[in-house]
């Protein structure tokens, strides 16, 4: 990142972004998140501190542990994955992806889980030009 912005600038920066996300270090303890009032997949506050394993869904764990054990490895930066939620006839498609984060050297400082729904995204068609 380019030059620098002041601790308010920087939270009104990531509640701004169109994605919620969520921030998990390299002991795999939950340490941040976003958007807390609007999220897809809310959280408690109790999760902050708390180990992935203590917070994620039985059926999901495994595949997570997995990416992380990955990422930590240095075999994978990246996993991209998208699910319908909602119920029948007003469904949403939500994107999720899991990003390694490393230090200038490569070092492995934890992982963000970054998720939107892209349902209006997928209708897109054409163009539309700015202040069109």
């Amino acid at each position: 990142m380019k030059g620098m912005l002041d601790k308010h600038s920087l939270e009104a920066v990531l509640e701004t972004l169109p994605v919620e996300f969520s921030v998990v270090d390299r002991n795999d303890n939950v340490v941040a998140w976003n958007k807390h009032e609007t999220r897809i997949f809310k959280r408690p506050e109790g999760v902050l501190g708390r180990n992935v394993r203590d917070c994620h869904p039985q059926k999901s764990l495994g595949k997570v542990l997995q990416i992380l054990k990955e990422m930590k490895e240095g075999n994978r930066d990246k996993a991209r994955f998208w699910i319908d939620i909602g119920e029948e006839g007003s469904q949403r498609k939500v994107l999720i992806e899991y990003y390694a984060l490393r230090s200038p050297a490569g070092e492995y400082l934890g992982c963000l889980e970054a998720s939107q729904d892209i349902t209006d995204i997928l209708t897109i068609e054409g163009q539309k030009r700015i202040l069109d």
